[in-house]
């Protein structure tokens, strides 16, 4: 059984969900384009879904209050990826190579991932995560420091990078929505 909650932030609502394992997705409630969607990995997981609360969605809500109040800097969840290797090393790579207040490029994120060529399986592997802010894909800009896609839009990955920078000490560069 996945259970879902909808929660409430700065940036509009998410939609959670977790099993009795951990956190198996959180995306804005709004995100239509995202391919890696609910339903979908309902059905990869051979799992339904119902609406309710479990012990992982509940610390994720306190969590994420805390990160938009600028009190946390690092997630302890549980979480359950479900993808290939590559996407999971991607993903890992985003947890514990990315730090808060910082951004880094597909190609950095490449070259760390020891394959400087493969930016654009980097990118497509960020754009599969089913996990946003806590699986930290909108610290991941483009090389010339442009923001570059991002499911829950360009406006609220500009946001989270200047909320990040502000409470880590560093100058905001971009400009806030």
């Amino acid at each position: 059984m996945i259970r879902t909650v909808i929660i409430g932030t700065p940036l509009g609502e998410m939609k959670a969900a977790a099993t009795r394992e951990g956190i198996c997705f959180l995306s804005f409630n709004n995100e239509n384009k995202n391919p890696e969607s609910l339903e979908k990995l309902s059905k990869t997981l051979g799992l339904s879904v119902k609406k309710g609360s479990n012990k992982h969605l509940r610390m994720l809500g306190k969590q994420l209050k805390d990160y938009f109040k600028g009190k946390r800097k690092e997630f302890s969840l549980s979480l359950i990826t479900h993808g290939t290797d590559f996407q999971k090393c991607v993903w890992d790579n985003l947890i514990h190579n990315t730090p808060y207040g910082t951004t880094k490029s597909y190609k950095d994120q490449a070259a760390e991932l020891r394959n400087s060529k493969s930016a654009r399986a980097v990118a497509r592997a960020n754009a599969s995560n089913r996990i946003a802010i806590i699986i930290p894909c909108h610290r991941i800009i483009g090389s010339d420091g442009s923001l570059t896609g991002y499911a829950g839009g360009l406006d609220r990955k500009r946001w989270l990078i200047n909320h990040e920078k502000k409470f880590s000490g560093k100058t905001v560069e971009l400009d806030l929505f």
